[in-house]
């Protein structure tokens, strides 16, 4: 009698590993750099140990991410005399300063930051307040590092653009308390709100110089 295999411990993880993994067979044909982590702690020690010093950056920024945010990476950088960093992610800042520094980060060496969606055929699909985050990561800074989460992964662009407006845009809009409709009825209504976050869209198809941008895919949900 044939014996039946032992079951995973974690069937959604083992199911991600393999969503991912086809994921990542499609970022780097469309010429982008991956690396794979098992959670955002790992992303971190995968960008500390290995990603940063490689990449040689002395200058570092951030574009809006809560997985940058609460990995621990912002951080690490803030104690590191070797790099300049302009740090966006000090919310003590006057907003006409933060302004500038969003602007002065647009020619760092490497900037942080994440995808609203991630494209099982490897394109990523974002949608933007001001334009620092979207601008950041199609141009302007020598490297760019994005840490996805699992749960960022979506089947075309699509769903992606469905998913960031259905979910990332009010979820987000609830977060930074704007005074917009979609924090009183959770869904877009696509207003014409002065604090309305959602301008700027780009879709991303492949990168390009190619591994100009490196994708850090988690397999945990972390992130809107």
């Amino acid at each position: 009698m044939s014996k039946t295999a032992n079951p995973p411990a974690n069937p959604v993880d083992t199911f991600w590993t393999i969503r991912l993994a086809t994921t990542k067979e499609a970022l780097e044909a469309n010429n982008f750099e991956v690396s794979m982590a098992e959670n955002l702690a790992d992303a971190a020690r995968i960008f500390l140990q290995d990603i940063l010093p490689a990449s040689g950056a002395k200058s570092v920024s951030f574009g809006g991410s809560m997985s940058i945010g609460k990995s621990g990476v912002p951080e690490a950088l803030r104690a590191m005399d070797a790099i300049e960093l302009l740090d966006t992610m000090n919310y003590k800042l006057p907003a006409a300063e933060m302004y500038e520094l969003r602007r002065q980060a647009l020619l760092v060496d490497l900037f942080l930051s994440s995808t609203n969606a991630l494209t099982v055929d490897g394109k990523l699909v974002n949608l933007d307040m001001i334009g620092n985050r979207v601008g950041g990561i199609n141009f302007g800074p020598r490297k760019v590092v994005l840490f996805v989460g699992r749960n960022k992964v979506v089947d075309s662009v699509d769903d992606g653009m469905r998913r960031i407006k259905e979910f990332s845009a009010p979820t987000n809009a609830i977060r930074l308390a704007k005074k917009t409709p979609c924090t009183k009825v959770a869904e877009c209504m696509d207003c014409k709100s002065p604090d309305r976050i959602c301008n700027v869209w780009t879709i991303t198809e492949k990168a390009f110089p190619a591994k100009r941008i490196h994708v850090v895919l988690i397999n945990e949900d972390t992130g809107l």
